[in-house]
């Protein structure tokens, strides 16, 4: 057991709790697929032309940094969090998939990464005030916590099988960085997803612990895999039930599955966790697989159909969409499941 978990949980933890034992509780969608769709450039990013000008100084282009957009276009980012939210989304993520020194570091933004992430809990906590003073629904901030562009397990060298490109301290510093920005910020959840290596997610949740600590409560912390292809494994190799195992030590809010796959190909997957994890489940799958264009075909009613699936067979306790998922898909999901009871935990 880590020592955060003899902390007092926070008020946004048992809110939560009890939400999602009265009902399948709603995840956002992709953020990516929003602001692809507004065909930023180079100054957009930067800040240069028009928005909030970036203060952190680097001679790397920016345009791709799409969590940098928290700092410099940060109007854009709170619309979008605010469309998930009226769309249904009970929790939305915010924008800092990214937002680590070792991802940050392609950009040359590594000193940034703590207002990043703290900015952007302050973005998606502005959008979900927003959103309940319009509905009166009172909605959660998930710290989005990515896997990082580089593995623990493997080595990137197939000519030296025991390098690594990363160690575990380095990513449990990194980590630890981006996790105390989100709090400072107000998160009131920390994701950790799109797990391909579970030695980073562990490092990840020994840095999360970390911060509960400094902070004095326990947020709860939602760990999200991603299985890679037909295998049924993740990308270092652990089967769905290896890798709840494997996690089941930080005593998650919640488990589960996103990216990678559509809810079709991963529903055996997200069975297999739903069938040993005693704690809720989640699952938040592609729409559908991408065409030979990068984009994803698969309509909201479509998704929306499968993920249902999902609901009606009790394999979930929270739902939402990934890459290609729209606000759209995600009204068309929290329709599709509110008349189906949410999956019994512990």
């Amino acid at each position: 057991m880590l020592l955060s978990q003899t902390l007092p949980k926070s008020a946004s933890y048992h809110a939560l709790e009890a939400l999602a034992r009265e009902r399948i509780v709603i995840l956002d969608g992709a953020m990516g697929t929003q602001i692809q769709k507004l065909g930023l450039g180079e100054e957009d990013f930067t800040g240069q032309g028009g928005g909030c000008a970036c203060r952190f100084h680097t001679d790397r282009p920016q345009k791709g940094n799409n969590d940098l957009l928290v700092l410099t276009q940060p109007g854009v980012i709170e619309d979008i969090h605010v469309d998930f939210a009226m769309a249904g989304a009970d929790i939305v993520e915010t924008n800092t998939f990214s937002g680590t020194t070792i991802a940050q570091a392609d950009y040359g933004l590594e000193e940034a990464v703590f207002e990043i992430n703290a900015a952007g809990a302050r973005v998606a906590r502005a959008a979900m005030d927003r959103a309940q003073a319009m509905d009166g629904r009172a909605r959660f901030v998930a710290g989005a916590v990515g896997p990082t562009n580089r593995t623990a397990s493997l080595s990137p060298d197939v000519n030296d099988p025991g390098y690594r490109a990363v160690t575990f301290d380095d990513l449990r510093r990194a980590y630890g960085t981006q996790i105390r920005g989100l709090i400072a910020g107000g998160a009131d959840i920390i994701l950790i997803e799109t797990i391909f290596d579970t030695l980073n997610a562990k490092a990840a949740i020994f840095a999360a612990a970390e911060a509960f600590a400094e902070h004095g409560e326990r947020l709860p912390v939602m760990i999200s895999g991603t299985i890679t292809d037909a295998s049924g494994r993740t990308l270092s190799g652990q089967t769905p039930t290896a890798f709840w195992h494997s996690v089941a030590h930080a005593r998650p809010f919640t488990v589960g599955l996103n990216c990678a796959l559509g809810a079709a190909a991963m529903r055996p997957h997200l069975a297999e966790i739903a069938g040993v994890a005693p704690c809720a489940v989640s699952a938040y799958p592609n729409a559908g697989l991408p065409n030979a264009f990068g984009q994803y075909d698969e309509t909201p009613d479509q998704t929306a159909a499968q993920v249902e699936l999902f609901a009606r067979d009790g394999l979930v306790n929270v739902v939402g969409g990934c890459c290609g998922t729209t606000p759209e898909h995600i009204r068309a999901i929290a329709e599709a499941v509110k008349s189906h009871p949410p999956r019994i935990f512990e």
